[in-house]
């Protein structure tokens, strides 16, 4: 049954005239009222209708890009890479559609609001990239919002981001990161490391796990401990580097390596060491993830793991316009490459 205007406004205990002002913005409302009419609309799951030219269509023009962060490379690759897919024949304005990207700040509760307004738009497609965000509730109530956003006609494309169980409409490109995490530390135990320090990204992200796991799987494949002590978590930035690497060395002054959560970390990483004095590889090494553009150019230029951003955003962005077929059960894993470069070496004995 559909909800309306006047389902939201018994709810709320306002006038249908309140709770047009509320989601119009047009007119000033009390702030408790606002409240109260934001709540019924959640409650009931309303949906707005949106312009005039998509009434009469399922969808409209606009594509929802979710990131993380929007300075991150990391997510301003993929961004793009999506954003050139989504034009060409299937829109109604010259057959180009509307690409926003919805920077949710890391935010959980931006994301839901995210894909509220996008529903309320009747997006016709929406991408969510990166990792997911490891809490019950959360989870559950994204794959109720990707649930209602397919049933309403929007294509959901999961980029970077683990499948959805409770989401089966969408379409889940996922990276290998602990295929990516175990390869990056085999290649470190490979040159003869097993002091190795772990700095990770925050507990509540599904990347951040998957990667500790192929760490500490390559770990245990070679009989080396997991000491708790080795591993750090912070954010996915430089500063978090910077920090974790000065903890680590504080607890650990003989490590031999340093893995980081990605490559921006990695570099925080480096800036830590030297300013303590330590040469990399000769006295540790460094290894990130990603393989973002400033990897090679940093001095040594960075051992990483490369996941192809671009292309895994375009596929998202091919599949999300209908234009490539999604991959066999909706799932496919993009696996990536082990880049050996300059600061990776052997341990000083």
């Amino acid at each position: 049954m559909t909800v309306t205007l006047a389902d939201v406004a018994a709810r709320a205990q306002v006038s249908p005239a309140t709770v047009s002002r509320v989601l119009n913005g047009n007119y000033p409302v009390a702030a408790s009222t606002r409240e109260r009419v934001l709540r019924a609309v959640d409650d009931l799951d309303y949906v707005l209708n949106g312009p005039a030219s998509s009434l009469a269509a399922a969808t409209s023009d606009l594509v929802g890009i979710l990131v993380n962060d929007i300075a991150d490379p990391f997510f301003g690759i993929m961004a793009a890479a999506i954003q050139s897919e989504i034009g060409g024949p299937g829109g109604r304005a010259g057959g180009e559609r509307l690409g926003v990207v919805c920077n949710t700040g890391g935010s959980p509760e931006r994301e839901l609001t995210y894909l509220t307004l996008l529903q309320r738009q009747r997006a016709a497609a929406v991408v969510l990239t990166g990792g997911a965000v490891e809490d019950a509730p959360h989870a559950a109530a994204v794959a109720a919002k990707l649930r209602k956003l397919g049933d309403a006609g929007t294509q959901v494309v999961l980029c970077g981001r683990p499948p959805a169980p409770d989401a089966p409409e969408a379409i889940a490109l996922t990276f290998d990161n602990r295929g990516g995490g175990q390869q990056l530390t085999e290649h470190l135990i490979g040159l003869g490391h097993r002091r190795l320090g772990y700095i990770a990204g925050p507990e509540e992200r599904t990347t951040t796990r998957h990667r500790l796991e192929g760490h500490r799987a390559a770990l245990a494949a070679h009989d080396i401990e997991d000491d708790p002590r080795r591993t750090v978590h912070g954010r996915y930035d430089r500063r978090a580097g910077y920090e974790a690497t000065l903890e680590l060395l504080r607890r650990d002054p003989s490590l031999t390596a340093v893995v980081a959560a990605n490559d921006t970390v990695a570099l925080g990483a480096c800036a830590a060491l030297r300013e303590a004095g330590l040469r990399i590889p000769d006295d540790v090494s460094v290894a990130g993830f990603d393989d973002l553009p400033f990897s090679i150019d940093a001095v040594p230029a960075l051992t990483t793991v490369r996941l192809p951003l671009s292309e895994a955003g375009a596929r998202a962005g091919r599949i999300a316009m209908g234009r490539e077929e999604p991959p066999p059960g909706g799932i496919a894993t993009v696996r990536g490459e082990l880049m050996v470069r300059g600061s990776t070496g052997v341990p000083r004995v």
